[in-house]
């Protein structure tokens, strides 16, 4: 009986080994998502040239336009991303250009988690957790409550961002909204952000996609561009989701 209890129990812990999942994986290609999006003179690419693994990666650039009024995403979008109540791991690498000026005073989105909220008449794609620069200081947040009365928990200067280096974050969340989610985050390697019992995204279980790739979002909620450094560049590499930390970790695919 004892032996058998043993064998039950090794058995039982290969199951849940093995239910380790890469539910998401792209290794830095065009290819494979649900939609490019590219406003105004924003673009997104594939290189060669400029890779953190593999052959490929995906650069995207945008423009400031003193003309323009209208926001500056140059990303790419997953449908897949989490439902409330999920719990999830997600991870990319990044490199901004060699010459990154850094402004201490406005921001530009790495990575988001957005869902269509056009139906409820209190907004229309609103982001919950996102992922962005200000200065040379990385930034996260979660989103709380309702479409309709959002809050928004934010988590500043979480770790020190170089330019023309490569970085890999990864995100690990549970998604609640009654208090009990948790939200994670690792720069390099290093956990530097770990929240416990809060509300981790709003009251409503839609899907929220994930999406990566450089949104100037600083240039539009300002109304100008400060510095002097109208050009972004941004590469991404290896960008993955899964149910354990290694299915989301670019160095480990």
């Amino acid at each position: 009986m004892a032996l058998r209890s043993i064998i039950a129990a090794a058995l039982a812990a290969f199951a849940i080994t093995t239910e380790a999942t890469q539910t998401f994986a792209n290794t830095g290609t065009t290819s494979g998502w649900s939609n490019i999006l590219q406003e105004h003179q924003g673009t997104v690419s594939e290189v060669t040239n400029v890779v953190y693994k593999g052959s490929t990666a995906i650069k995207v650039t945008q423009t400031y336009d003193p003309s323009y009024t209208g926001r500056y995403h140059s990303e790419v979008h997953t449908t897949q991303g989490y439902h409330r109540g999920e719990t999830g791991f997600y991870g990319f690498a990044f490199r901004l250009q060699q010459d990154w000026q850094f402004s201490p005073a406005q921001s530009y989105n790495l990575a988001q988690f957005i869902a269509d909220f056009s139906d409820t008449g209190c907004d229309d794609w609103m982001p919950s957790s996102m992922v962005w620069i200000v200065g040379d200081q990385l930034y996260s947040r979660v989103k709380q409550g309702s479409v309709c009365a959002q809050h928004t928990q934010t988590f500043p200067n979480i770790a020190t961002v170089s330019a023309g280096d490569w970085h890999r974050v990864e995100i690990q969340a549970d998604w609640q909204n009654d208090g009990t989610g948790y939200y994670k985050l690792w720069f390099d390697g290093v956990k530097v952000l770990e929240q416990y019992n809060l509300d981790t995204t709003i009251d409503d279980s839609r899907e929220f996609q994930f999406h990566v790739g450089l949104y100037a979002n600083g240039w539009h909620d300002d109304g100008k561009m400060l510095g002097t450094q109208p050009f972004r560049q941004v590469w991404y590499d290896q960008i993955a989701m899964g149910t354990t930390f290694a299915d989301a970790n670019p160095s480990a695919w």
